[in-house]
């Protein structure tokens, strides 16, 4: 099961930091992804760390978003820096079938937390 957590609203240029909860498995041992639907747009892969903690981005959040796990709480984060109005949207965690980051190679979705950027 995996609980995001840490969305709401916020002014352009400001930070949110989301958590996602996972439990019964051990975040360390899989890759893990975050995903993000705007209004009116796809599902989009933001981000991924494996089980390295090597990390990749799309290249809108580039040098703005980090994402990394706290294996000791078996906690996957992102933390969203200097956010823009485009960034708006329903932010997802998953985990991967793998150890390795693999585009569309994801089994557990979490539910969702709202992100707003105005």
């Amino acid at each position: 099961q995996l609980v995001e957590s840490g969305g709401g609203s916020v002014e352009a240029g400001g930070s949110l930091e989301l958590s996602c909860a996972a439990s019964g498995y051990i975040v360390s041992l899989y890759s893990m992804g975050w995903f993000r639907q705007g209004p009116g747009k796809e599902r989009e892969e933001v981000a991924c760390i494996d089980s390295y903690k090597t990390t990749t981005y799309v290249d809108p959040v580039k040098g703005r978003f980090t994402i990394s796990t706290a294996n000791a709480k078996n906690i996957l984060y992102l933390r969203m820096n200097s956010l823009k109005p485009e960034d708006t949207a329903v932010y997802y965690c998953a985990r991967g079938r793998y150890s390795y980051c693999a585009r569309g190679a994801y089994s557990a979705w979490g539910q969702g937390t709202q992100v707003t950027v105005s």
